[in-house]
């Protein structure tokens, strides 16, 4: 496994242990850069005007398109890092 595969890993296993939530744009920044991490590019159609939450994740994962599932993981590690105050 490389380097950044187990540091991503382990990202996912520390966020958990937040004392604090992270207000609701950090929590899309974290769906998103895992989802583009780990899936790819966004799928499927855009939720409807009343799906809030699934419209808010779908808009901020579409934002992420074309970057590379690598740059998200780093990004998503680098999120997490600063999150625990590291």
């Amino acid at each position: 496994m490389s380097d950044l595969n187990a540091r991503f890993q382990e990202a996912q296993v520390q966020v958990k242990t937040l004392t604090k939530r992270p207000d609701n744009d950090t929590l899309l920044q974290l769906y998103s850069l895992f989802k583009q991490a780990t899936e790819g590019e966004v799928k499927g159609s855009r939720p409807g005007m009343m799906d809030f939450t699934g419209r808010a994740k779908y808009d901020a994962w579409a934002k992420l398109k074309g970057t590379p599932p690598d740059m998200a993981k780093q990004r998503y590690v680098e999120l997490v890092n600063r999150l625990l105050g590291g």
